[in-house]
């Protein structure tokens, strides 16, 4: 990675059209402001426990919550997701943010990443040229080197660690129990806002596993249902095309046959 150096120019273009991952105090506060938040989840098969040394493996582990689709163990990831269109509502005329002391974490860390997987690319991103001819520097090597941004990805992996287990008690006050795949696709459910601020207030500890629902796999591909249905578990086929509180965002083009 080359040293890249960044100046925020306040463009604006980074505030538009976006799902921005929010921590659980977030959510609460963008909710109570009016906003509209979402649950994406994704699940991976966990059939055993990963080497120690396959890290990405142990990063999914420990953002995720166990349970069981049938009869197959899964981990399920649960993101919380402000949603909007057009230009961020908390977006003044001028550009600037009406909420920036307390902004949320993948706000004050933009353009970088919060998944330690994820190369920051100046291409991928929204920011234009002269925001990278800064003499600010941001990364020397795969080092992130401004101390704020620093801190608030060590908050913002914290923090999602830390309420995977919430999340699990957040869904089942919501009563949902669909996800999708991993590298397949999400399972985005959108609870009324009165009831999702609601449990949010409510969901904070951990319940008997016991008593929790089983899990059902959603997919856009025929031949990953069949071969989860083989392997035991509850899926069910659905397409990207589908809408309402719950529906499916793929990554790969609607595939009904096997």
């Amino acid at each position: 990675m080359p040293n890249l150096n960044f100046s925020c120019v306040s463009c604006g273009k980074c505030c538009h059209d976006l799902r921005l991952p929010l921590t659980w105090q977030e959510a609460t506060d963008w909710v109570s402001r009016k906003g509209t938040v979402e649950l994406l989840c994704e699940a991976l098969p966990w059939t055993e426990e990963p080497d120690s040394s396959n890290l990405q493996a142990q990063h999914k582990r420990r953002r995720s919550f166990a349970t069981m689709s049938g009869n197959l163990p899964i981990r399920v990831v649960v993101v919380l997701t402000a949603v909007y269109t057009g230009a961020c509502p908390n977006l003044d005329a001028d550009f600037r943010c009406s909420i920036y002391p307390t902004r949320p974490h993948v706000c004050r860390i933009y353009p970088a990443e919060i998944n330690p997987f994820i190369e920051l690319s100046p291409g991928n991103k929204l920011c234009p040229p002269e925001a990278w001819t800064s003499t600010e520097p941001l990364m020397r090597g795969d080092v992130i080197v401004n101390d704020e941004i620093r801190s608030h990805i060590a908050m913002s992996r914290r923090d999602d660690e830390r309420e995977a287990l919430s999340k699990q008690v957040l869904c089942a006050l919501l009563n949902i129990d669909s996800t999708g795949l991993s590298s397949e696709g999400f399972a985005v459910h959108a609870p009324p806002a009165d009831l999702l601020l609601k449990a949010l207030h409510a969901g904070l500890e951990p319940v008997d596993q016991e008593n929790l629902p089983s899990w059902t796999l959603v997919s856009n591909q025929a031949s990953t249902i069949n071969a989860l249905t083989s392997a035991g578990a509850d899926a069910q086929l659905t397409s990207s095309t589908s809408s309402g509180p719950s529906r499916y965002i793929g990554f790969r083009a609607d595939a009904s046959n096997a």
